[in-house]
Parts: C-alpha cells; structure tokens; sequence
C-alpha cells in the first residue's frame, strides 16, 4: 500500500511512534515545571537548564547521528536510539533531585536527537517511491504534529490522575512497543561512501562548548556579576569556541555548516524563518505554562487546556500554508506569518495588561501566534532543502534542525533573563525601600519560577505584607509583559530580515517545490 517493502505499514508505525514520543517530549514538560518547582525545589535557573540541557544535547547528535547511521546501519543506530530514550526517560522519572534530572535530561535529549535525525533517514529510504513517499510525510507529519499540539493536554492530565513522574515514565513503555515496531517492519541500509567521510569531531565540540557558554552567561551572568573573573572566563572561552568553530567549519571537507549556503538568498531567506519561530513561539512555550499557572492562578488541567489555544493552530495551518507557497513566493508567505506571530505576542501583551477583564484575554494572542507559526513552518522547512541542489539538501536539513535548537535553547536563556528584569523593575519600583538588592532579585526569580507563594511567605513580616499579594501580582503581570515584547519583537526583525534576504530574485515557488520531488 505504502510502499514496495512488505512491512512497510510496521516501519512506518514505528517512525510515528518516535515522532509521537519526541514531540510530547516537548510539549508536555513545560507544565511540569511549576509542580517540579514545588516538588524538587527547583530554582528558576534549575528550571530553565531542564529545557536547555535537552535542546542544546539534541543539537550536540544532529550532524554526527546522520554520518554514523549511514556508516552502521540506520535501522540498527535508530533502534539504539529509540532503547536509549526508554532508559533516559526512566532515568529523568526516577530522578530523585534537580540535579539528576537535569543530567538525565542531557542524556534524553542526545537520544531523542539522534532517533529524530534517524526516523527521518529511514522514512526516506523505506518508502523510495514518489506518491507513497508523499503518503507516509504526510502521516509523519500529522503525528508528529498532535505530539506537539496535545502535549500540554497529556502532561496536564497525567500530573491530574498521577505524578510528574509519569510525563518521562511514560516513553518507556511507548520505547520498548517502537522497539518491537523496528525489529519487525524496518528493513536495514546504509551509504557504502560514509565510510570515507570523517566526523566533523572539532565542530560538534566546539558549538556545543559556544552554545553552552553563552547559556550561561546569560542564565548566571547577573547573579555572578558582569565584572566577575567568572564571567570574563566564560565570555573568553565562549568567544574562542565560536571563532575555532567557524575556522573548522571553513576547513573541513564533509563540514555541519557549509557557510557558502547562504549565498543562497532563498536559503538565507528561509533559515531566518526558522530563527524567528525559535526566538518567539517556541521559548515562549517554556514560560507560557508559568504565566498561566503563576500569573493567572490556573491550575495544571486549566493551564493545559489553555495552551491548546497557543499549539492546536500549529496542526490546522500547514495544508493552507502550502496552499499560499504553491501560490505565492516564499519571500512573502515566510515574512507573513513572521508577522503574524509578533503581532500575536503583542497582542497577548495587551491581553496580559488587561487580565482584570479575565484570563481570555491573552487567548486571542495566543491563537493569532500559533496561526503564525503554521503558515511559516511548512515554507521555511521546505526552502531550507528545495533551495540547494539535491546533493546537499541533507547538510541543507542538518543546518536547518541546528540553527532551530541552537536559537531556542539562547532564547529560553533570553526569555528568562528579560522575564527576571521585568519583574525586579517592578519590585524595585514597589518595594525598593522596603527589601534590599539581593532580596528583591531573590524575589523575582521565585516569581519567575512560579512560586508566588513562597514570595508572599517571604514578605510576610515586612511593611507591605498586606498588600503583598497584588504587589506580586503585578510584578508578574509586568514581568511576562516585557518577554511578550521581547518575542513580537524579535518575529518582527526576522521578518523584516527574512523579506530583505529572498530578494527579488526568488524561483517560482513551484519550480522550487519540484525540485524536493523524488
């Protein structure tokens, strides 16, 4: 039906099933993050590196992942990846502190890398034939997209019915059933020339320790001082690693980034698509759960239902975005839901600001973004590989998945420490007299992880204790306030900067759609 495989209905089971698990992954830990607060303790650094430990290990596995499939086999790298994300999941339920948890999170996420960039590779082979290709991306594609829509809903249901547990306890069973789906549907292959190609070693490290470097400065730059011997070091080694890492790139022959790309306007054009949607909308997801449960008083089956609003718009607008890139350019539809989702953000700004109104208000908001980022996924994923010859859409995918995990896990950073600075402006301009420095920023980081309870508990003795409660509550308000600026912002510059990249001189878009045709 599928395809000339005989058990191409159970491979294609299997590579579902590990979209499925990798996009709850996603969706579904943010509304985990206020009850891990309460539960393990966790400081809003604590809660920002359970997020950024697992986007920035994915990035480390994209590239070496593809090579080490197409040397050893991919139906064998996929399987070890798919067991791998089974253990690492239990490891992260089982975890008995924050900081096992955020290891076991680093491991879930070099494995849920890995079994993403291999599910891809296999999809492709398995189904070599042009209309049950299509079929199969298609069905991909839906799973893959109601792991990301209804995740909030999962996770919401599973802390109502069980524990916090449960959201990574979960993919162990789901792992061992796309184990079985493997070892009975999915057929082995591999590229005879990988094994002339050698690892780009130098360049994985060398990102990671950039990437790592710069979470930190942005996630513990104000708590260690910007003057600190500390933070001149990280900043030092940040600057060098990225510096090696460019020159490894140029010097490589088989390299992650190949930077003569975006000579291509249509690739540049489309790669700041996807810098745009991982600067705004999807850092957004990490704190939208907080506004929610800290800002609102919703509870975590409420916060899940609400987020539906934000994510369900993201399965509904892909076929239209489709239909508008068959139609129209790509330089126009790309920047279009670019603006969308700024004008999103800030409407969820104005909505925040008006929460006297109700909760509602930021829903409108919400949905407008996530129309936003329907029409602007598909085209971006599509211009990425259409624009470079057929040769190197492979590395074309690779610095596409990368330059989307590296923006988000910066950008989670981001949006913490503008989430913080809004907040404490607020407490400064409420309580300056009242609490010292240090107490204040304490103040706004509980805040910014959701403790509004143990911030009233801490203002109990002093002079505004009996008003503490809407003092917080608008430090919130502001706080959230300021990171939705920051997002429609930063969408609004990436569609600007996107338009001016494609130019004039863009394909057809159906010449261009074409060429990703078998």
């Amino acid at each position: 039906m599928f395809s000339t495989f005989p058990r191409a209905p159970l491979a294609l089971a299997a590579i579902c099933l590990a979209a499925l698990m990798f996009g709850l992954e996603i969706s579904s830990v943010p509304i985990v993050l206020p009850v891990l607060e309460k539960a393990l303790h966790a400081s809003f650094q604590d809660l920002q590196w359970i997020m950024n430990a697992y986007t920035i290990a994915c990035t480390t596995v994209l590239m070496a992942t593809g090579t080490l499939a197409d040397r050893y086999g991919r139906r064998r790298v996929f399987a070890l990846s798919v067991g791998a994300f089974g253990v690492t999941s239990l490891l992260c339920g089982l975890a008995p502190g924050m900081q096992m948890l955020v290891i076991g999170r680093a491991l879930q996420g070099l494995a849920g890398g890995a079994m993403f960039i291999c599910s891809i590779a296999i999809l492709s082979h398995q189904f070599p034939d042009g209309k049950a290709r299509g079929r199969a991306f298609a069905i991909w594609g839906v799973v893959a997209g109601l792991g990301l829509g209804f995740g909030p809903v999962v996770g919401g249901a599973i802390i109502a019915l069980a524990s916090w547990h449960w959201v990574f306890l979960e993919h162990a069973p789901l792992a061992l059933l796309g184990l079985l789906l493997i070892m009975l549907g999915v057929a082995e292959s591999s590229d005879p020339h990988a094994r002339r190609q050698k690892l780009d070693l130098v360049g994985i490290a060398t990102l990671t320790v950039a990437v790592l470097g710069l979470t930190a400065l942005i996630t513990q730059g104000a708590g260690l001082g910007w003057l600190s011997p500390a933070v001149f070091g990280t900043a030092a080694l940040t600057g060098l690693s990225l510096a090696a890492f460019v020159r490894a790139e140029r010097a490589h022959p088989h390299p992650m980034f190949d930077f003569s790309v975006f000579r291509i306007r249509d690739f540049s054009g489309a790669i700041l698509g996807c810098i745009g949607m991982n600067c705004s909308y999807w850092p957004f997801m990490i704190y939208l759960p907080l506004y929610f449960s800290a800002g609102l008083g919703y509870d975590t089956s409420a916060v899940g239902l609400a987020l539906l609003v934000y994510t369900v718009p993201f399965l509904v607008m892909p076929p239209i975005a489709q239909w508008l890139l068959l139609r129209y350019q790509a330089r126009f539809v790309i920047p279009a839901g670019l603006f969308l989702i700024g004008l999103g953000f800030l409407l969820m700004k104005w909505g925040a600001g008006a929460a006297q109104l109700g909760g509602w208000t930021v829903l409108p908001g919400a949905l407008l973004a996530g129309i936003g980022l329907g029409l602007t996924t598909t085209p971006a994923t599509n211009m990425t590989t259409a624009s470079v010859p057929a040769h190197r859409a492979g590395m074309a995918s690779g610095m596409d998945a990368s330059a989307r995990l590296v923006t988000l896990a910066l950008n989670i950073a981001v949006m913490g420490a503008v989430l913080v600075a809004g907040i404490l402006a607020a407490l400064h301009a409420t309580l300056g007299s009242a609490v010292d420095a240090a107490g204040l920023r304490a103040l706004a980081e509980q805040l910014a992880a959701g403790d509004v309870a143990g911030a009233q508990q801490a203002l109990a003795g002093s002079t505004v204790a009996g008003v503490a409660g809407t003092l917080l509550q608008t430090a919130v308000t502001q706080g959230f306030g300021w990171v939705m600026l920051y997002g429609g912002l930063c969408a609004w510059l990436t569609a600007l900067l996107s338009f001016a990249a494609f130019g004039r001189g863009q394909r057809a878009p159906r010449e261009g759609l074409a060429r990703m045709r078998p």
